[in-house]
């Protein structure tokens, strides 16, 4: 498999036509990989709840677009804001293990998420106070 330009705007193209303005690609090469290793096309507009991992870092790269990766604190206070967008030479960022954080979608973006733990078995947690 090759992951060029074609791949990525017909991953854009399903976010656009999904309730939620998102979709994945996973990468994971078999389903005892206990890792989450994907592609996360998602368009402006499309609403992340803030969440954490407890268990694991997040490895997050912008391979198109621009989009803002957002920590906050316990209490809900934003820390720390970066921008990811590779045209800028801004490609990418680790978050903390335990950090609260969402994404804000400036324009369409492909990102690469990885991180330890299956999804839905990583222990991750949404804050519901926001």
């Amino acid at each position: 498999m090759i992951i060029n330009q074609e791949f990525l705007l017909e991953l854009l193209k399903k976010a656009a036509e999904s309730p939620r303005l998102r979709a994945n690609y996973d990468l994971r090469t078999s389903a005892e990989d206990g890792s989450q290793r994907m592609l996360n096309a998602l368009q402006p507009g499309t609403v992340v709840p803030v969440h954490r991992h407890p268990c694991s870092t997040e490895n997050v790269f912008c391979l198109m677009g621009r989009m803002d990766e957002i920590i906050f604190d316990n209490e809900g206070k934003e820390i720390a804001r970066y921008t990811l967008a590779p045209a800028e030479g801004l490609f990418g960022c680790v978050v903390p293990q335990g950090a609260w954080h969402t994404v804000e979608v400036k324009e369409p973006s492909v990102i690469y998420e990885a991180k330890d733990g299956r999804y839905g078995e990583d222990g991750s947690e949404s804050m519901t106070t926001f």
